[in-house]
C-alpha cells in the first residue's frame, strides 16, 4: 500500500491546542467497521456504548517532563529530549543542536548538571548523566512536558495536569496516551457501576509516535520501538472476557499496540517486552474488538492502524465527516468509538 492513501488535508483550526474545560466534555464519533454507519455522540454518554461484563484496558503509562535546554561546554545551544531512561544514570535522547554532539562531548542541562555523550545509536544518543541524584528527579525539576510538536504554546501547569491521564502510575513516556485524557473518575466510576471491567497495560510511548512514514510503500517504514508491560492480572480478566463472549476495548491505539504484541506468537502472554509492531490493513487481530482513539495525523502510523481497525474506506469516510463536522483533532481534540471490521 502507499502512503498517499493515508493523507488528508486538515484545516489548521482543526488542531486542538488546548483541552476542553472538563476531561469528558469532547464529542465522540461512533464507527462501526463492519457496516460503515457513523454517529455523532458525545464522550460524556460512552457508558451507554460499552455493556456490562464488557473489559477496558487502559495505558497507564505516564509522561515525563523530558524536555531539557541547555548548551555544550564549548557554548552551542541544545535541546534534549530523553526518549528513555535506561537507568538511573543514562538514557537516550534525541538531540537539536547546529552540530550533531560527537562522543565525549559534555553538555550543561538547565546550568544545573551535567552530562556526557557516550554514544549514538541511529537517530539518539546515549547520555551519561553526572549527578547523584537520578535521572526522573532530575528531569521533574528541571525538565519540562514535551507537549506535540503541533501545538504551539509551551507546557505549563495546565499542561502538567492535563497533558496527563488521571490513572497515569508508571513514569517513561515522552507522549501521552490520549485516549485516556478524556476519562475523569466520575466516567470511570461509572463504568464500573454498570458492570463493566477494567484492567491496565503499559506502553511508553515515545516520540516517534508522531513522525509521518516518509516512503511511499508503507511497508519500507521503520516502525520505532517501544516498551510495554501486560500484567497477569490484565491477560486473567482478557481470558475472562473472551470466555464470556464480551468485547475487548483499548483505550488507545497504544493499549491496542501494546496487547497485540503480547499475541504476536499466537498466544496472549503476559510479560514485559519490547515492540515495534506496525499495524497495517490487512493483520489479524487477535485480541482487541473495540477501540477508542482520537483523530491521527496524515500519513501516521497511528491513521494506518485504525484503518487496519475499522476498514480504511470506512476510516477515510469518518475522517471527512468529522473535518465538515468541525471535530477537534490530534492529543488534546475529540474521541471516535471503532467497532472492529470483522469481514476482513
Amino acid at each position: 500500500m502507499r502512503t498517499t492513501e493515508f493523507d488528508f488535508y486538515l484545516p489548521t483550526e482543526l488542531i486542538a491546542q488546548f483541552p476542553t474545560k472538563e476531561r469528558s466534555a469532547s464529542r465522540l464519533l461512533r464507527l462501526n467497521g463492519n457496516s460503515g454507519l457513523m454517529s455523532d455522540e458525545h464522550f460524556i454518554d460512552i457508558c451507554q456504548f460499552i455493556d456490562a461484563g464488557d473489559l477496558m484496558i487502559f495505558n497507564n503509562t505516564k509522561v515525563i517532563k523530558a524536555r531539557l535546554v541547555g548548551q555544550k561546554q564549548s557554548g552551542g545551544a541544545i535541546e534534549a529530549l530523553i526518549e528513555r531512561i535506561i537507568d538511573e544514570h543514562h538514557a537516550l535522547a534525541h538531540i537539536r543542536a547546529s552540530k550533531s554532539p560527537k562522543p565525549g562531548t559534555r553538555l550543561i542541562f538547565a546550568n544545573a548538571f551535567e552530562a556526557e555523550v557516550e554514544a549514538r545509536q541511529e537517530d539518539l544518543f546515549l547520555l551519561r548523566i553526572d549527578s547523584p541524584r537520578p535521572i526522573l528527579e532530575l528531569l521533574d525539576e528541571y525538565g519540562a512536558l514535551p507537549l506535540p510538536p503541533y501545538i504551539t504554546h509551551a507546557a505549563d501547569e495546565f499542561d502538567d495536569e492535563r497533558y496527563q491521564t488521571v490513572f497515569a502510575k508508571d513514569p517513561g513516556a515522552v507522549a501521552a496516551p490520549t485516549a485516556g485524557l478524556h476519562f475523569d473518575d466520575d466516567v470511570i466510576n461509572r463504568l464500573k457501576a454498570k458492570g463493566v471491567n477494567v484492567a491496565y497495560v503499559t506502553l511508553h510511548v515515545g516520540a516517534g509516535t508522531f513522525q509521518p512514514v516518509r516512503v511511499d510503500n508503507i511497508n519500507e517504514h521503520k516502525m520505532h520501538s517501544e516498551l510495554y508491560s501486560v500484567p497477569t492480572e490484565t491477560l486473567t480478566l482478557i481470558k475472562a472476557t473472551q470466555n464470556a463472549g464480551k468485547k475487548v476495548t483499548a483505550i488507545g491505539t497504544t493499549a491496542l499496540r501494546a496487547l497485540e504484541s503480547a499475541a504476536r506468537s499466537g498466544e496472549l502472554l503476559a510479560g514485559n517486552g519490547e515492540t515495534d509492531i506496525f499495524i497495517t490493513p490487512g493483520y489479524k487481530f487477535k485480541v482487541v474488538d473495540r477501540l477508542l482513539t482520537n483523530f491521527h495525523l496524515p500519513k501516521s502510523t497511528l491513521l494506518m492502524l485504525v484503518s487496519a481497525f475499522a476498514g480504511l474506506e470506512n476510516i477515510q469516510k469518518a475522517y471527512q465527516h468529522a473535518i465538515q463536522q468541525k471535530y477537534r483533532f490530534f492529543s488534546y481534540g475529540d474521541a471516535m468509538l471503532l467497532e472492529r471490521n470483522t469481514h476482513k
